[in-house]
């Protein structure tokens, strides 16, 4: 059975896999920004959901889970501890009761002014190490799979 899947094929997989480089550097890069968010009492995702909901207009569940890629249970499951903070809330929507828009508190839009100097020096030095990588490029790339 060993000669059905020779480990040279794991080493293959494991230099080679775009999706397995990409989770990697997904999860350090969210080490990182979790690290110097911290004292702030925010995590990566919650820094980039309070983000999402800073809009002219109060977005639908639908949308921020469209913009995060998230599921909508699982953007639930994200969204309950920032309402339990009082950074967010969940409002029923005006002409249809089943509909859910999310909304920014005067303090969690206070929460994303003190954070958003910790997110421009982080995102500074992350873009200063793949500056050879042409940052703006690899972004356009990345969109590109969504």
């Amino acid at each position: 059975m060993a000669d059905d899947l020779p480990f040279a094929t794991t080493l293959l997989v494991r230099d080679t896999c775009l999706c397995l480089h990409v989770q990697r550097a997904a999860r350090a890069l969210a080490r990182r920004y979790d690290e110097v968010f911290r004292p702030l009492g925010l995590t990566s995702g919650q820094f980039s959901l309070l983000m999402a909901l800073n809009r002219p207009e109060a977005p639908s569940i639908s949308q921020v889970s469209t913009l995060l890629a998230m599921d909508r249970t699982t953007l639930t499951a994200n969204l309950k501890p920032l309402e339990r903070r009082g950074y967010i809330e969940i409002l029923a929507g005006e002409t249809d009761k089943r509909r859910r828009t999310l909304m920014l508190t005067a303090s969690g839009r206070a929460l994303l002014v003190g954070a958003i100097p910790v997110w421009q020096r982080t995102h500074a030095k992350i873009e200063h190490v793949l500056r050879a990588s042409n940052p703006n490029q690899f972004r356009t790339d990345l969109r590109a799979l969504c």
